[in-house]
């Protein structure tokens, strides 16, 4: 900023106002340059799409050997629409959902397919925390990615009325997410409510669905006070849900860090709390104050509303590294209290996961070439350890092995 610009702040009234309208000049400033520089990196008529994946990684999403893999592409089994190059043969994901299909036909007892079977209730999971900064967007985008590459049918909702979650997956707030078309338009209390299917958009991953979220978000916070019904604001996310849920085995929100009355929505639909920890002492004092505020508002809505208890909670510690003496205190300290309620896997910081999202990417979609192979590997090892292990305990609430 020029001097020219500059407001004195002991100025009399007008100059202090001239710094109000600077903030929305700013605001309008940043949004042109960032919608240019999006139509730069990504054109008008651009969409964004998944890399191909090699042996390894496609044996890893179906739950075979590579050598299996490997044999059945050998024997030509199963169609693979691109030959080998230097004797590596890659896989796109829908060429990996065919094989699963071969596998799920085949006479083994086996099952390949990963869907919700007759009794299995609907995972809902909230990934919360008050604190900026514990990579709430970044969990909850490479879970819901790894869940789908793995088979389940997902849905991935935008609480935040940031929108990150959006972005990544290649919605735009300020472009592509327009009025009505985020969860508020399913959630809001006048005539112009709509189904929530509606708002759900497909995405680049096959049994991906997405609703996005931009600044509208923001509406229900002030339209809930004023609603007849809004002694049962905290049942609509789940009232919402419904028509839609025999589509999904899980549904992933990315909650806002606040705790207003969209976050306690969330809160009372979830089946399932995973926190993300960052282990830093100021990010652990916040923490103490958000789980006993959360404790609060989830005695509140489970007696207003008879809800549930959830079928399981974790804290996930995230940008870890594990040669910060006082972050490995830290986590000893997190798991002397919670125990096994702290999962036992960790998402690293990683530049490679750091790096993935200036491009709107995440590990899973940027080529490995890019980055050093120890730097990548040990990024990609860490995010799946973690979602596997999310897996088992979805898995273990069905009562699966």
């Amino acid at each position: 900023m020029t001097a020219q610009h500059l407001v004195d702040l002991t100025a009399p009234g007008p100059a202090k106002q001239s710094l109000r309208r600077q903030i929305s000049i700013d605001a309008n400033e940043l949004v042109a340059k960032l919608q240019a520089h999006q139509q730069r990196i990504f054109p008008p008529k651009a969409k964004k799409t998944l890399r191909r994946f090699s042996s390894a990684e496609a044996a890893k999403f179906l739950g075979i050997h590579e050598g299996y893999l490997r044999q059945l592409a050998a024997e030509g089994k199963v169609s693979i629409s691109e030959s080998p190059v230097a004797g590596r043969r890659t896989y796109s994901i829908e060429e990996i959902n065919l094989i699963r299909e071969f596998l799920e036909n085949t006479k083994s007892a086996r099952r390949y397919i990963p869907h919700r079977r007759d009794g299995e209730k609907l995972q809902i999971i909230s990934v919360i925390n008050f604190k900026g900064g514990s990579a709430k967007t970044t969990t909850s985008a490479h879970l819901v990615q790894y869940l789908a590459l793995r088979g389940y049918r997902v849905l991935a909702i935008d609480l935040d009325p940031q929108a990150s979650l959006s972005t990544l997956f290649g919605h735009q707030p300020e472009l592509d997410v327009r009025p009505n078309e985020t969860l508020y338009g399913a959630l809001r209390y006048d005539d112009e409510c709509v189904g929530i299917e509606h708002v759900i958009r497909s995405t680049y991953i096959p049994n991906l669905h997405i609703i996005p979220g931009n600044l509208e978000l923001m509406e229900f916070e002030t339209t809930t006070p004023q609603a007849e019904d809004v002694a049962m604001f905290y049942t609509r996310i789940l009232q919402a849900l419904d028509p839609v849920s025999e589509m999904y085995d899980v549904v992933v929100m990315d909650c806002p860090p606040n705790l207003g009355y969209l976050t306690m929505a969330a809160l009372y639909a979830a089946s399932a709390l995973l926190i993300t920890v960052h282990p830093q002492m100021l990010d652990v004092l916040s923490m103490a104050q958000f789980l006993r505020m959360t404790s609060d508002t989830v005695d509140i809505l489970a007696n207003a509303g008879s809800k549930e208890d959830y079928d399981w909670m974790g804290y996930l510690i995230t940008r870890y590294e594990p040669n910060d003496g006082p972050q490995n205190q830290m986590v000893g300290y997190l798991r002397s209290i919670f125990g096994p309620r702290v999962l036992e896997n960790t998402i690293l910081k990683s530049t490679a996961i750091a790096d993935a999202g200036l491009t709107k990417q995440t590990i899973y979609e940027v080529d490995r070439q890019k980055f050093h192979k120890g730097t990548y590997d040990r990024a990609m090892e860490s995010v799946d350890l973690v979602n596997s292990e999310i897996e088992a305990r979805i898995r273990s609430t069905w009562g699966r092995q």
